[in-house]
């Protein structure tokens, strides 16, 4: 008799909401994106040097979206699905 009550008990729920779910997908957009940014630059032919690596959106936005996703990825974590 007890181990039914414990099968019970034990039925599969979801440790996170709909809502932790969906702050989870913005902070992955926004850690992707701020990866697509960060890429290229780079030269064809490495006796040449391209400044472009030196941009703003490579330097300052990229990282600072990154940064920005990673802490939204946190707070889904913490976030308690079940208050109101």
């Amino acid at each position: 008799m007890g181990e039914q009550k414990r099968k019970e008990d034990s039925k599969s729920e979801f440790i996170f909401g709909k809502k932790n779910y969906k702050f989870l997908f913005i902070g992955l957009a926004f850690i992707v994106i701020g990866f697509i940014l960060m890429s290229g630059g780079g030269s064809d032919d490495p006796n040449v040097f391209d400044e472009s690596i030196f941009s703003w959106r490579r330097i300052r936005l990229a990282p600072t979206l990154v940064l920005i996703g990673f802490g939204i990825q946190v707070y889904a974590i913490l976030l308690n699905p079940n208050k109101k």
